[in-house]
């Protein structure tokens, strides 16, 4: 798999769209490309997601069945994203499904946006309805993301409505094993993405990879080097050395998914933070990915700006 991401907005511009189509001369082989995003919206307007009607969340960005028809003649590997808990639309209109704060708002993150609560199960309903009206359309593989819970803003304040007295390991793995018994009976891969640091240690979000890995058919740890602390991985500056923080995030993957049948493909960096990434950061990433084990790998940059090199074939 050698593949990128793209917006819904992006898939909106035919120009734009078309030139990530292209891309399959020098290597692509797979579109990773948003149906809900982390602001709520979903792409298009499906009768059998009413809710995203009534709430304000579906758009008008583009046809899914057209963008899946287009991804099949280029012999393209079709993932539509869905993101999951972080949802602003959602618990703006719907704050009865959202998490709430101990004065009884809605809660907010450190960016203020407002979550639904990953223990209502109707959060999960909608989020799957959304992604099942992808499926038909010729989506190859439904990916899940924010599927945990949050990590930013005043976590002491959060309240669960409905919590149930069980791991949020358990709670997490509960919602895409529903989400995979919805979804594969009408033909589409199950996937999800994961901290990079999830194989490592529980950093308390509810994703353990060894447990999902039990209900999805791949991961994608975003493995991303400036997302790595100073001192991670006992690297000083991560961000400076991709290779290794590539390797090693890959590593304890492979050491906690032993015996497990899931495809891992790492979400690599094409963007820049505080370290300038050229191409052959980029490209370091990726020879990293392939010598330690992993089945591809998707690369991720907001403004849809990739390093075309990294994705010829090996």
């Amino acid at each position: 798999m050698r593949g990128v991401h793209l917006t819904m907005a992006m898939a909106s511009l035919e120009r734009k769209l078309e030139s990530f189509i292209r891309m399959q001369k020098i290597g692509l082989n797979t579109i990773e490309i948003d149906v809900k995003d982390e602001n709520g919206e979903v792409a298009f307007a499906a009768p059998t997601v009413p809710l995203a009607r009534r709430i304000g969340a579906a758009g008008s960005y583009y046809d899914p069945a057209a963008l899946a028809r287009r991804a099949e003649r280029s012999d393209l590997y079709l993932i539509g994203r869905v993101v999951v808990f972080e949802d602003p639309v959602l618990a703006d209109r719907r704050p009865g499904m959202a998490i709430r704060t101990r004065a009884g708002g809605v809660w907010r993150s450190g960016t203020g946006l407002g979550w639904g609560n990953p223990y209502d199960e109707r959060v999960w309903r909608y989020d799957v309805d959304v992604a099942e009206a992808a499926v038909p359309a010729w989506f190859d593989e439904i990916m899940f993301d924010y599927v945990r819970l949050p990590t930013d803003g005043n976590l002491a304040q959060a309240v669960f409505p409905d919590r149930v007295r069980e791991p949020r390991t358990r709670t997490v793995t509960r919602f895409l094993a529903y989400a995979a018994k919805r979804l594969r009976p009408l033909g589409a891969q199950v996937s999800v993405t994961v901290f990079g640091l999830t194989a490592s240690r529980d950093l308390g979000i509810g994703q353990d990879p060894r447990l999902l890995a039990r209900v999805v058919d791949a991961l994608y740890p975003m493995v991303y080097p400036s997302h790595y602390a100073p001192g991670e991985l006992g690297l000083e500056t991560p961000e400076a050395h991709p290779r290794q923080v590539v390797a090693l995030s890959l590593v304890a993957f492979r050491r906690a998914l032993h015996g497990r049948r899931v495809r891992l493909v790492p979400w690599l960096q094409d963007f820049s933070l505080v370290h300038a990434y050229s191409a052959a950061d980029v490209r370091a990433e990726v020879t990293s990915a392939r010598s330690f084990g992993a089945q591809g790998f998707l690369l991720w940059n907001p403004s849809g700006r990739y390093t075309a090199q990294a994705l010829r074939s090996r």
